[in-house]
This record gives structure tokens, C-alpha cells and sequence, in this order.
């Protein structure tokens, strides 16, 4: 994982970024509902666990901690009235505003498009000095009520002069103009959002903390301020007891029976090599393999540094989700079943997590191949066969859907031959033809617009699909699914 990032919560900034204590911070926040396991206990992601217990329950005052984000907004399930409520307190602070965030870069992004569709809403409640009647919470109500005190005409004028232009460049200053930096996670999977957030921050630095994830803290970036490519977090040997294990990802699979490969120390890692985190917990995990490949960079005094490589394989993230290759595998079978009565079939598939639009979405390429007496599927059967995909994949990513952090998956169906044409495609650049396998996930741009160019029809989930029933169950495949856009837009 990524890591949760807890936003400035002490002097040592000082050190990085002066005068932090004479503003506030702008935190796009947000929790999940919970749902329960088997067993009957409550289950949620950390961040939510971590929102309800330290920002509803803080007492001291803490100037490196003064947000713009009401509680009640943070605390609030529905995302709309939460980010309605976040985005009009942070306007009304515009000049109050040092540094603006989220937990993951997508997670900004969201809150900018968001801007982009209810600006007109958003000035008219500053205009009036009233709160629109979309948030129905009384609680946010409430607290919304204490810093929209009255009617602002001069700040409704400026939302509108620059929200109404076409040009979004450089938006985030234009409207927080003493912005010093942007607080997100931008390493990992999140790095394909850097280009976007540097255009519409007009190349604020970013900053990349705290690495940890709901297991465990492991690490801190020493230089938080430098640039997202250099960042290299420095473990901390009195969270957790941490072991490697080494990683190499040209070597085949070892056989089931075959013994687990030796564990390394932290002291005994070796610069350049890989390794895949191995952690024993306080709270009772006992080498608890986290699934993170880091990179040793080097040492800092004896604790190692790393660089996060990627998640064991993940193949498709756009935020907190991760669906790797069998599981997506399971999700093609389960959607090609509904081409059956068409005499059709996936004969191949790849796929590509698109970042180029608000919010970033799961695309995958379909080859279909007709049998005798075979019909091509209607448009209607193969956006079913989208969110039959949907339901298959896994809770983290059916929330995000029913929450707005991820877009509706798309099926592109491309032509016959392409995959053929991608085979020749990669053997013209070294591969070899008797090993070559179709990639079930590609973020080769020269390959993407291969594909791009040889699709014949594009489909999208008309639904959310449904994350309180388990995945793959007959429930599951046949309930109804829940309300929500079902259109991606482009940024």
C-alpha cells in the first residue's frame, strides 16, 4: 500500500516549509460505510477507523492542524453532501489556504472535477449566504451555518470570473493562492496522476509523508519535500518487527511444496535489490506477508530506505483498489457467460487502468469471436457484461464505485487480428515468439494506442454494482444494483 497520510500535525514542518501555524489546510476527507464480516464484526478501511477516532475525538489545539473541514462533513457517509460541504468551507478560507490535500492523488483530482461541475451551485450559496438544500445532514448544516454567516458577493464573483473560463491550468492557485504544496500520495500506482495534478496545481510540490498501510506504520519520508520520483521512505524498526523477503521478478514460480525462500533482516538488505515486506505486528500478526515490493536505496544511520516498486501482482488500481490477474480474470469468465446465448466468446482480453479521466476507470479490450450461426451482442448485453464484470471484483473496489472514487468500467471491443497485431508488436521489439503470452494488464502507450485504434465499439457499466453482498455469489450475480453515474468524463 501507499500509506495514509495524517496531515501536518507537528513543528518538525517548520523545517520544510515556514509559517504552516499562520494558516489552514485544505483536506479533501472522506469515510466509507461499514460493513460487517461473517462472523458479525464491523469492518472498514483504516482511513474511516482512523477519521472517526482521531479527528472526531482530538482535544488539543494544534496549530500545524487547523483545517478548513468541517467534522461533520468529514464524518459524513454521503460523498456528495461531504465533498459539497468540504469544497465550500475551503472556498470560503481561499486566502486562509497553505497546502491542500487528500489521502490518494485520485482523491484530489475528484474534488477538482467536482469544482468544475458545481461551481454555479457553489457560488450561488456564497452569493445568498445560504447552503444549498442538496446537503440535507443537519449536522453539516450546522456546522456549515458557522462559517457561512452571511451573503459574500465579492467572493461568488471571483468563483464565477475563474471557474467560468475555459481554462483550467493552474486552478488550484488560482483559487488558493497561497498554496505552498499539495499533501498526496503520488508513489506507487497513484504516480500516473502526477502530469494532471501538476497541470491543474501549475507545478505545486507534492508531498509523500508517511508510508504505512492497515497492518502497520513502516516508514517516513526524510525529505518530504523532494520530487515524487526521488521518494524513498526510511523504515522504522519500533513500529513493527520487519523482515525481506527477496524478490525476483524474472524468476519462475516455485513449486507448492517447495520451502519458502530465506527471510533477510533489515540490516542484512542490499542496495539496488528487490525485496517483498514481511511484518510482525503489536496487534498479533505473525509474518504477515503485506503483498508491497520495495527497492533498497540506500541507509539512513543503520534503518534502510526504500522505494515502493508496486503491489505483488496488481495489475489495475485507480485508488485504494487492487484487482490482480486471477481475479480478473474470473471477472471475464463470469461477464462472457451472458454472450453465450449469442453463439459469442472472449477468444482474448487485456486491460488498462485510465487515468485521463475524473474519476480514473478499469478499461478492458475485448476480442470476440463468433461460433456458427453466431449473432453479435447488442450494445445493452455487452454494458450488462460490464457490470457483470463489476460484481465479480473485489469490496474494496465495488465501494469505491458505489462512492465515486473509481469511474464505470468499460468494455472496448476491438477488431479481429488486433491481439495478433500486438503479438508482432512486441516480438519486432525482442520478444521471443514461442514465450510471448497476451498481458493481461498494459500501460505501454505505443501498445494502448494500438488498441485504441482497433476498437469497434465502447461500453459502459450503466450501474453501480452492489458491495454489501460478497463477490461471486448467486445473490450477488443476480440482485439489483445500486444507482450511480454511469459516464466517465474526460478531464
Amino acid at each position: 500500500m501507499w500509506g495514509i497520510v495524517r496531515s501536518d500535525d507537528g513543528g518538525a514542518w517548520r523545517r520544510y516549509v515556514p509559517g504552516l501555524d499562520k494558516g489552514k489546510g485544505l483536506y479533501f476527507f472522506f469515510i466509507k460505510s461499514e460493513t460487517k464480516t461473517p462472523g458479525g464484526l464491523p469492518a472498514m478501511p483504516v482511513t474511516t477507523s482512523f477519521y472517526k477516532r482521531y479527528i472526531k475525538h482530538r482535544r488539543a489545539f494544534n496549530p500545524y492542524d487547523v483545517r478548513t473541514s468541517p467534522t461533520a462533513a468529514i464524518l459524513c457517509t454521503d460523498s456528495f453532501q461531504s465533498m459539497y460541504a468540504q469544497m465550500l468551507c475551503g472556498l470560503l478560507a481561499r486566502t486562509e489556504v497553505l497546502r491542500i490535500g487528500a489521502v490518494f492523488a485520485s482523491g484530489l483530482l475528484r474534488a477538482i472535477r467536482f469544482l468544475q461541475l458545481h461551481w454555479k451551485e457553489l457560488a450561488h450559496d456564497l452569493r445568498t449566504g445560504t447552503l444549498s438544500g442538496k446537503v440535507v445532514e443537519p449536522s453539516i448544516r450546522d456546522a456549515v451555518a458557522e462559517v457561512l454567516t452571511g451573503p459574500n458577493a465579492e467572493l461568488a464573483d471571483f468563483v464565477t470570473a475563474e471557474c467560468g473560463k475555459d481554462k483550467w491550468e493552474g486552478i488550484i492557485t488560482r483559487m488558493w493562492p497561497n498554496t505552498k504544496y499539495l499533501d498526496v500520495i503520488v508513489t506507487g500506482a497513484m504516480a500516473q496522476y502526477i502530469p494532471t495534478l501538476k497541470f491543474y496545481s501549475g507545478g505545486l510540490p507534492m508531498a509523500c509523508k508517511i508510508y504505512a498501510s492497515s497492518e502497520c506504520y513502516f516508514g517516513l519520508n526524510l525529505r518530504p519535500m523532494c520530487d515524487p520520483s526521488e521518494v524513498s521512505y526510511t523504515i522504522m524498526p519500533n513500529m513493527g518487527y520487519f523482515e525481506l523477503m527477496p524478490h525476483d521478478p524474472d524468476a519462475a514460480p516455485l513449486p507448492r511444496d517447495s520451502p519458502p525462500p530465506r527471510l533477510v533482516d533489515l540490516a542484512d538488505a542490499e542496495v539496488g535489490r528487490e525485496y517483498e515486506l514481511v511484518i510482525t505486528t503489536y496487534a498479533g500478526l505473525c509474518r504477515y506477508r503485506v503483498g508491497d515490493i520495495l527497492q533498497v536505496t540506500g541507509f539512513h544511520n543503520a534503518a534502510p530506505q526504500f522505494r515502493f516498486v508496486r503491489r505483488k501482482n496488481v495489475l489495475l488500481s485507480i485508488d485504494s483498489d487492487k484487482t490482480d490477474e486471477v481475479e480478473l480474470q474470473a471477472a471475464v469468465e463470469r461477464a462472457s457467460g451472458l454472450l453465450s446465448p449469442y453463439n459469442a466468446s472472449v477468444v482474448e482480453y487485456t486491460s488498462h487502468a485510465d487515468a485521463a479521466t475524473i474519476p480514473g476507470h478499469y478499461v478492458v479490450y475485448w476480442e470476440l469471436a463468433l461460433r456458427e450461426g453466431g449473432a453479435w451482442p447488442e450494445a445493452a448485453v455487452l454494458e450488462r457484461c460490464c457490470l457483470e464484470m463489476e460484481q465479480a471484483l473485489n469490496a474494496v473496489y465495488r465501494q469505491g464505485r458505489n462512492g465515486e472514487a473509481i469511474g464505470p468500467l468499460e468494455i472496448r471491443v476491438v477488431r479481429a487480428g488486433t491481439f495478433e497485431e500486438m503479438m508482432d508488436y512486441a516480438v519486432s521489439r525482442g520478444a521471443s515468439i514461442s514465450q510471448y503470452k497476451a498481458p493481461r494488464c498494459v500501460s505501454l502507450v505505443p501498445i494502448i494506442e494500438l488498441l485504441n485504434s482497433r476498437v469497434l465499439s465502447k461500453h459502459f457499466s450503466p450501474a453501480c454494482p452492489n458491495y454489501i453482498q460478497p463477490a461471486r455469489t448467486t445473490s450477488d450475480r443476480h440482485g439489483l444494483a445500486s444507482k450511480c453515474p454511469s459516464s466517465t468524463i474526460p478531464v
